[in-house]
């Protein structure tokens, strides 16, 4: 509540309108699909199957907004506007979800030497672009990307890099949502204090009356 402890933050942006529903399940989930399958393949036991639930709900979710997305960019101009717009804001923070770039990332390097991680995070980064461009194709979005192009010797895109100043902001408590975010949790926890307080005052009748 005092801020003191660190929550997981990496992506704390505000939903702004209805196509952003459908742009963050889209791109975030996207993104974590690409995170959480190398883990089930490497993954055994019980924790390897939930992993498996987890990825499979994630891409019935990924697939459900791309159907949300496609309507409306049928649909006026104003709606394919609206995605447009929303597609812009949160491309770079999708791209933000795998971690800082592996020549600044504290952990990379010790989990895959232990065999924690079978790909970097710029690896990952790199699989989110190439699977997203097609799909944005077919939406007829643009992603905003001047430097987003095909790389025919790689047989891969290239494409800019995220603001890692915001990325580090973001993780450290000072995102978009942070501070909202805390204040949901104090207001909760100032509205149950009569809760608390009766609680306590029960318990210790409790014990006067059994002393």
């Amino acid at each position: 509540i005092s801020g003191r402890q660190k929550y997981s933050s990496i992506f704390n942006y505000p939903a702004l309108s209805y196509a952003d529903v459908g742009v963050i399940g889209w791109l975030v989930d996207g993104a974590a699909i690409c995170n959480q399958v190398p883990l089930c393949r490497t993954s055994y036991g019980p924790y390897g199957r939930s992993m498996i639930r987890v990825c499979k709900e994630e891409s019935f979710h990924q697939r459900q907004v791309f159907e949300l997305l496609a309507t409306m960019m049928r649909g006026t101009d104003e709606q394919r506007a609206m995605v447009q717009e929303s597609v812009n804001r949160f491309w770079w923070p999708a791209l933000m979800m795998f971690g800082p770039p592996d020549d600044d990332s504290p952990n990379t390097a010790q989990s895959m030497a232990w065999g924690i991680k079978r790909n970097t995070n710029d690896d990952l980064r790199q699989r989110m672009v190439d699977m997203t461009v097609p799909q944005a194709k077919v939406l007829g979005v643009t992603l905003p990307d001047p430097d987003l192009k095909w790389n025919e010797e790689r047989q891969s895109h290239d494409f800019g890099q995220p603001d890692w100043d915001e990325f580090k902001d973001v993780i450290s408590g000072h995102g978009p949502c942070n501070t909202q975010r805390i204040a949901h949790r104090k207001k909760a926890w100032d509205d149950g204090a009569w809760v608390r307080e009766a609680a306590t005052a029960f318990a210790a009748r409790m014990t006067e009356e059994t002393a």
